[in-house]
């Protein structure tokens, strides 16, 4: 058994069963009747030693290579977290910009206001692109501790403790992570 052969047998399937095949099989050159009973019996112990090696260098092969694929895979899906998530700020910047333009400046600067829109659109399709994908809760909706983070709680009249009563901040997911809570003002048991 080479080198190669043992080397191939990691990448082809069916090169690895010729070679567990190979491995157990007795050499015919070797005449085993001119030992002795404790000789036979040292060489099995010494194939069957030989045998569990390979099979858990084989196990051990396997699964490397199964975890660089998995770590390859997370890599590809959530390697750009860190810069996604110093973008979210330029998009709460475009969101507030937006959020503050009244009727009268809209009127008035049309295509300034055209310009952050486009920007902010933009700016979504390249996170939609990447997998990221915005959390908007609305008000009223209940709070999820998983995707929403409670920036404040105030008992307010005609709510039920745990609704959401303002929305600060929109939360984002990169694949099924969360990238950042949503931030939003949480409802406590309203006083009669």
């Amino acid at each position: 058994m080479n080198k190669a052969k043992a080397e191939d047998a990691l990448e082809d399937p069916q090169t690895l069963e010729e070679l567990e095949e190979e491995v157990v099989e007795l050499d015919p050159e070797l005449d085993l009747m001119d030992g002795s009973p404790a000789e036979l019996d040292e060489l099995r112990a010494e194939r069957d030693e030989l045998r569990d090696r390979f099979m858990r260098a084989l196990a051990d092969a396997e699964n490397s290579r199964k975890r660089s694929e998995r770590d390859r895979r997370e890599a590809e899906q959530y390697g750009g977290s860190k810069l996604a998530r110093d973008m979210l700020p330029v998009f709460d910047n475009l969101r507030r910009a937006l959020d503050v333009a009244k009727e009268e400046k809209r009127a008035q600067d049309k295509a300034l206001i055209e310009g952050v829109e486009l920007t902010m659109r933009e700016l979504v399709n390249v996170f939609k692109k990447h997998g990221i994908e915005p959390i908007e809760p609305e008000v009223g909706d209940t709070f999820d501790p998983q995707t929403h983070q409670a920036m404040f709680e105030a008992p307010v009249p005609g709510t039920k403790a745990g609704d959401i009563i303002q929305v600060m901040a929109s939360g984002f997911m990169i694949h099924d992570r969360l990238l950042r809570p949503a931030q939003v003002g949480v409802s406590s048991t309203p006083k009669s």
